[in-house]
C-alpha cells in the first residue's frame, strides 16, 4: 500500500475513532470548561502524545501480543480503569465558587488564561498523556488499524508519517473541541453551573472507570 492511500485510510478511520464520546472527550471538555482555553490545550497535547505509546507498540507487533494475552488486558483495564476513577473523583469534589472568584474566572477564561489556581503545564499534559496511554480497548483498535496499513517491507519512515499524522488528527480534533468550549460567549453560560459540570463529567468518568474494572473480571 502507498502512502497516500494509507494516509486516506487512516484518516477517515482515526477521525471516527477520535470524535466517538470516551474518556479523552470526557477529560478534554472537564478540564476545558474548568480552568480554560490554555488547559484544554494542554490536555489535547498530552493526549495526542499518548498515541505514541500505542504506535511504538503496534509497529513492532506487540499490539496483536497485547490483544490477545488476557493478563496483558487484565493489567492495563486495571490501571486504566482505577485511573478514570481517580480523576472522576477529582471531579466529584468540585466547589461551587463564589462571586469574586466567579468573576475572576470569566476574565481568565476570556483572555485564554488559566484561573487563579494556576495548574503546572506538565502536570496537564501529563494528566492527558495518561489517559489515553491507559485506554484499554487501544491495543484491540490499533491492531484493526494498522491490519490494514502495515506491511513487513514497509520502510520506517512510512510507518513514522502515519504516526505523526494520528496525532496531528487527534490534536486537531480536540483543539476543535477546545475552541468551542473556551468560547466566551458559552464558557460564561457554564462558569456558574462549573461545579455541577465538574461533577457529572466527574461520575461519568467513574462509571467508565468501573465499567473497564469490572470488564477485567
Amino acid at each position: 500500500m502507498d502512502l497516500i492511500q494509507g494516509l486516506l485510510i487512516i484518516s477517515s478511520i482515526h477521525l471516527l475513532a477520535a470524535a466517538s464520546p470516551g474518556p479523552d472527550f470526557v477529560l478534554v471538555s472537564q478540564q476545558t470548561l474548568s480552568h480554560g482555553r490554555k488547559t484544554g490545550f494542554l490536555c489535547s497535547l498530552g493526549i495526542a502524545l499518548g498515541l505514541s505509546i500505542h504506535i511504538l507498540y503496534s509497529s513492532f507487533g506487540l499490539a496483536a501480543v497485547i490483544a490477545s494475552s488476557t493478563t496483558a488486558l487484565w493489567a492495563i483495564k486495571i490501571l486504566g480503569g482505577s485511573y478514570l476513577i481517580w480523576l472522576g473523583i477529582k471531579g466529584l469534589k468540585a466547589r461551587a465558587m463564589n462571586d469574586n472568584r466567579l468573576d475572576h474566572q470569566v476574565n481568565a477564561s476570556e483572555n485564554g488564561a488559566q484561573n487563579n489556581v494556576r495548574k503546572s503545564a506538565l502536570k496537564t499534559v501529563a494528566m492527558g498523556f495518561l489517559c489515553n496511554a491507559l485506554n484499554p480497548k487501544a491495543p484491540i483498535y490499533f491492531v484493526s488499524l494498522f491490519t490494514l496499513v502495515l506491511s513487513p517491507d514497509m520502510p520506517l519512515y512510512q510507518l513514522a508519517v502515519y504516526g505523526i499524522w494520528m496525532m496531528m488528527i487527534q490534536m486537531g480534533w480536540f483543539s476543535t473541541v477546545v475552541m468551542i468550549l473556551s468560547n466566551p460567549t458559552i464558557n460564561q453560560k457554564f462558569q456558574r453551573i462549573s461545579h455541577w459540570i465538574d461533577r457529572v463529567l466527574g461520575g461519568a468518568m467513574v462509571a467508565m472507570g468501573i465499567k473497564v474494572v469490572a470488564s477485567s473480571n
